[in-house]
């Protein structure tokens, strides 16, 4: 019998042995039973001893006086106006920071010029030094005794020991987050759609909204959730900037920790459980767009983009 010949199970016994019954399907990938069940095991208590249970006794230290000292402590007056401060800070940094990261990001992955390297390493600066240092650095710059600082306070602007200190020093502190996610995420599409797009007819703004980000919005969603993260709960360099006025230039982590000072554990870990919130909303909100919004994104074809 010739070999164009041969039966279907001759050629499937030839080219495909069958395994051996109990063995393993990729020995050399698939860790033992034991081995994934430690390493599984390890995880969770390493989760449990950092997150979970902080988490909990952060709850049941809050609600440990009662419902009612509970809501006490969150609608007094100082508290409202640290919450307010905290999310009015976020809100302003975290749109900055991803527009900056955004036009980073796109010098740094599109353009090759002098200097490259070096705009590199002054983003990651805010990584390197200390959040004191810098709320200090700001202080020197734009306090009421330097030459900067003195002429805005002559012009009826005050930056330290104000608001606009405090949103200064959380950007700061912030901004290489959405770049050091996106920079990457840029190198390696490459930029072969964004030309497809221009030769198809797409215009400047046409192809970044409908070819650029929907590339990059995984690397822009985890920016935005990281910068959001670090603003809302920044405290060395707002510390140094803010002045700790209470009512006006205390956000949530600054009141929380005057009110420990002030041994009113109640009450400090009542703003703290609320300030868990509002990482777990901005969790909830990340997953839900990741679930809904990017999914979609990611089934559209360059080509129906650019066309509509």
């Amino acid at each position: 019998m010739s070999l164009m010949e041969s039966s279907p199970e001759m050629v499937e016994t030839q080219s495909s042995p069958r395994p051996i019954a109990g063995e393993p399907k990729n020995p050399a990938t698939e860790d033992p039973p034991l081995v994934r069940l430690a390493l599984i095991s390890i995880a969770l208590i390493f989760l449990s001893l950092f997150l979970f249970i902080p988490v909990i006794a952060v709850f049941a230290q809050a609600f440990s006086s009662g419902l009612r000292a509970y809501l006490a402590a969150i609608v007094d007056p100082e508290a409202r106006s640290a919450i307010r401060l905290t999310l009015m800070t976020a809100a302003i940094a975290v749109p900055l920071n991803v527009a900056f990261g955004i036009a980073a990001s796109w010098v740094i992955a599109r353009f090759d010029f002098p200097g490259k390297q070096a705009i590199l390493t002054l983003i990651d600066l805010p990584f390197s030094v200390s959040p004191v240092i810098s709320g200090m650095l700001f202080v020197l710059l734009l306090g009421v005794h330097a030459p900067i600082g003195g002429w805005l306070a002559a012009h009826g602007v005050r930056i330290i020991f104000a608001e606009p200190g405090i949103v200064l020093a959380t950007i700061f502190v912030t901004f290489p987050l959405a770049a050091r996610e996106l920079i990457p995420i840029m190198q390696a599409v490459g930029s072969e759609e964004e030309e497809a797009a221009i030769v198809l007819g797409a215009g400047g703004w046409q192809m970044f909204f409908r070819v650029t980000l929907p590339n990059v919005n995984w690397g822009l969603l985890y920016g935005m959730v990281l910068c959001n993260a670090r603003a809302m709960g920044e405290f060395g360099a707002v510390s140094v900037v803010s002045g700790h006025i209470r009512g006006h230039t205390n956000t949530m982590p600054l009141y929380i920790e005057i009110l420990y000072n002030d041994y009113q554990y109640a009450a400090a870990f009542a703003v703290s459980s609320l300030l868990t919130l509002l990482a777990i909303a901005t969790l909830i909100a990340k997953h839900y767009l990741e679930r809904r919004v990017i999914p979609k994104t990611q089934a559209e074809e360059i080509a129906p983009k650019v066309a509509a």
